[in-house]
């Protein structure tokens, strides 16, 4: 009779994973990443939040441009799509440090912009 390693599927595992290790150099998510966090300028897309007093903290919109962006150059449109690629996908968690911001905010945040 054939014998095979012993596996679990029920235990536990701990990974340790730098998100910025992820976005390699060379990679377009690495060139993404530092061009929107370095050489955009952004102050535009801070303008229309009013919660320095109140309110609970938005998503920065530097993270949400970045997501966007990446979803756009690979074909992925849909919010929902968005919001699962950031559960799910390593460079998606890597670009939004590690945020799932809700398919109505991505929605809402790419709306708001103008079409200019």
């Amino acid at each position: 009779m054939a014998r095979f390693k012993h596996y679990d599927y029920n235990q536990t595992s701990m990974v340790v994973i730098n998100y910025l290790d992820q976005l390699q150099p060379g990679s377009f998510e690495h060139a993404l990443h530092y061009l929107v966090s370095e050489k955009l300028e952004l102050s535009a897309f801070h303008q229309p939040y009013k919660n320095d007093s109140e309110g609970r903290p938005a998503y920065d919109s530097v993270i949400l441009l970045k997501i966007i962006l990446f979803a756009y150059s690979k074909g992925i449109t849909s919010s929902r799509e968005i919001q699962w690629c950031c559960e799910t996908n390593i460079i998606f968690k890597a670009l939004s440090c590690d945020t799932v911001p809700h398919f109505t905010t991505l929605a809402h945040f790419v709306s708001s912009q103008p079409s200019h």
